[in-house]
Parts: C-alpha cells; sequence; structure tokens
C-alpha cells in the first residue's frame, strides 16, 4: 500500500490541512453537505478559505468535472477536500488529474484518459472524508466520471488521498437504501478483491479482513443501528477500498455499470445483483479458470470466501449472500423490452475489465448471466 494516512474522527482534519500547508482548499461536496452534523467543523476551519463546488450529478459527468477545474484555477485553489460519498471523492481526483497534467481537461478524455500519464506535483494534497461505509474510494487511486455517457475510469498512484478521515456520526442520517446499497457494494469489493486474478498477499488480508468485519455487523448497523456496528462496517469498507486499490474489481462491477444506467439502480445495487448470479457460473466451471494460479488455487479462495463469511460452502455462501439481498429488499430490475436491452448489456461490457476475473465469461455467458439477474 501507500503511505496514506488513515484516521477517525474528523477532529484530526485541522492538523492534517496545517501540516499540509493549505491555505485555499477546494471543498468538493454533495448536497447533502449542508445537512452533515460535520458542516461547521469543515466550515469553521481555521487560516483556509474553503471554495466550495457541488456541481456535479450522482454519476458525474465530463462537462460538471470541467467547471470545478475551471473554479479550482481560477480561485487559486492550492488542495482539494472532498466530502461526500464515491462521486464526490472520484471529482476530486479528477480535478487534480487535470490541473497536475499537461494534457490538462483532455486527461479525462478519451484517448489520454486511459493512459498513464505524467502527473506533475502530485504533492498536491486531496483529504477525503467519506460519508458513506461502501465505496471505499478514500482509500484507493481510481475515480469513474462519464463522457457522452460511457464510464471513463481514470487511475493514477497519484490520485489516491493524502488522508482519509473516517467519521462516525455521518452514518446516523443516512437514508435506509443508501446505507443498504452502499453495504453490499463494500462486501462485493472485499469478495472481487480477493478472488482477483490481480490479488495479491496484502489484498487478500484486506480483503479477508473487510468481509468478516462486514458480515459480522451488518445486520446490526441496518436493522438496530448502534454507533459501534456503524463504526465497524465504516472500517470494514474502508479495508475493501484498500482491496481493491491494490487487486482491483472484477466481473461484477464490469457488468454493473450499464445496469446503473439502464435502470437508475445505484452502483452498489447494480453490482449486487450481478454478483452471485457469476459467482455460481464460476463455481460450476472451474475448467474455464484464467487465473495463472489455477483452477485448484480459485476453488480454495471460494471456500477461503465463504469461510469469511460464515458459510461451510460457496454454495452456502451464495445463499447468505442473496438472503442478504432479500431481508433488505434489493430486488433485481425488470426488464422492459428483454431481448433488446440483453443485447444492450452484453455490448456494454469492456473485455478487458474481464481479464481480472478468475474464470473466462465469453459474451454468450455474459448475456445468459443477465438473462438472470433481470426479472
Amino acid at each position: 500500500m501507500s503511505d496514506q494516512t488513515v484516521v477517525e474522527g474528523i477532529s484530526h482534519l485541522c492538523s492534517l490541512i496545517a501540516d499540509a500547508g493549505c491555505h485555499r482548499l477546494m471543498l468538493v461536496c454533495g448536497h447533502s453537505f449542508a445537512r452533515l452534523p460535520i458542516r461547521r467543523e469543515v466550515e469553521s476551519l481555521p487560516d483556509v478559505k474553503l471554495v466550495k463546488f457541488d456541481g456535479f450529478s450522482p454519476n458525474p459527468k465530463f462537462e460538471e468535472v470541467c467547471a470545478g477545474i475551471d473554479l479550482f484555477a481560477g480561485q487559486g485553489c492550492d488542495g482539494l477536500l472532498a466530502v461526500g460519498g464515491g462521486s464526490a471523492i472520484d471529482v476530486a481526483k479528477c480535478i487534480k488529474r487535470a490541473v497536475l497534467t499537461h494534457e490538462g481537461k483532455s486527461a479525462l478524455y478519451p484517448p489520454l484518459v486511459s493512459q498513464p500519464l505524467e502527473m506533475d506535483g502530485t504533492q498536491m494534497p486531496l483529504f477525503a472524508v467519506p460519508t458513506t461505509a461502501g465505496t471505499g474510494s478514500e482509500s484507493t487511486r481510481n475515480a469513474v466520471m462519464y463522457g457522452q455517457g460511457v464510464k471513463q475510469t481514470v487511475a493514477h498512484d497519484g490520485l489516491l488521498p493524502d488522508a482519509a478521515i473516517l467519521e462516525l456520526s455521518v452514518l446516523r442520517g443516512l437514508p435506509p437504501y443508501q446505507k443498504r446499497c452502499t453495504l453490499m457494494d463494500a462486501v462485493s469489493q472485499a469478495i472481487e478483491s480477493w478472488w482477483s486474478v490481480k490479488s495479491t498477499e496484502e489484498s487478500r488480508a484486506y480483503a479477508r479482513q473487510s468481509l468478516t468485519t462486514v458480515m459480522q455487523s451488518w445486520h446490526e448497523y441496518i436493522f438496530d443501528y448502534s454507533d459501534d456496528a456503524a463504526a465497524r462496517v465504516m472500517k470494514g469498507a474502508n479495508l475493501s477500498g484498500r482491496a481493491i486499490n491494490l487487486s482491483q474489481t472484477t466481473a461484477a462491477h464490469a457488468m454493473s455499470y450499464k445496469v446503473t444506467s439502464l435502470y437508475y439502480l445505484p452502483h452498489g445495487h447494480a453490482v449486487a445483483v450481478c454478483l452471485p448470479e457469476i459467482w455460481t457460473y464460476m463455481l460450476a466451471h472451474p475448467d474455464q479458470c484464467i487465473d495463472p494460479r489455477g483452477a485448484t488455487y480459485v476453488t480454495k479462495t471460494f471456500y477461503q470466501i465463504a469461510q469469511a463469511m460464515g458459510a461451510s460452502t460457496p454454495i452456502e455462501a451464495i445463499a447468505r449472500y442473496r438472503d442478504m439481498m432479500k431481508e433488505m429488499e434489493l430486488i433485481r430490475p425488470a426488464a422492459g423490452n428483454r431481448q433488446t436491452e440483453l443485447d444492450v448489456l452484453t455490448a456494454s461490457v469492456n473485455p478487458l475489465r474481464l481479464r481480472n476475473n478468475p474464470v473466462r465469461l465469453s459474451p454468450e455467458v455474459i448475456r445468459s448471466l443477465y438473462d438472470r439477474i433481470l426479472r
């Protein structure tokens, strides 16, 4: 991992900013910022001028990010403070990339968006305060935005926030559905990171700790809220971010993006409906293993994941995953024009994103999986 600082409690923010020497911070936040219990503490940071930017959608668009880039430059900002869910943190990362690359805004758009461009002066401070327990974006080097309706992924080591501040109080007022979607995002990230072709000993350790922690506390967090359970889930979600920062995600994420845009499902919900179908297929087709460590290794990994979920076998673990979704009323999307939508969904999956999946998924298999995902 990197030298990122992860602290618990918003009280650390002031000293972190002071140590970084920032005086004019761009505050990138969602519209819910005004209702957050930490708003006054953020707005009253001593010796710091805040330049607020909240003009972006839940799925940030290129044009919206460009407005933030212009504001950052026009106001002479010297750092970024992202307070919000994954969208706010992703927007801050995209602004940083554009500001610190010679290519500017073009660095966020094809063909340059997928290239490892040099960032001049990655020391520009970026602080992240997540307001959900799910995405783990506060501890990843990746960001997502949309250009011409197509998802674009930005990745660079310099985009990893310098510090992640985990503040429990922001979870207390989250809408129930948002809590459920972000929770399933964390669970899915931990599982995918663990079986990822690019997994390492370090990423698997993060994934194991994340999954074990969240599975032990999720029910209390969702249905019988307690600060102790929320703190554990928030820590588990952060660990899932650290895991995928090393290993990246797999087919469940790759297949979820069009589900999000086509059926207007939040990201965590979209990933959650994809994952059990993919896992079921992979269990039944070890002969299609593409992980160089072999099918036996992958099967062993499936059992380890199941154990972390409190299950004896992968089949039992999948059933437990489905039961979680049922209990939280996270239902599968309903097809309107089934065949047309299956065509669109299948065509949307980038084959390059499937290279990290331990079992090969052909276009025909992907279509059949979508057919099972849709109601």
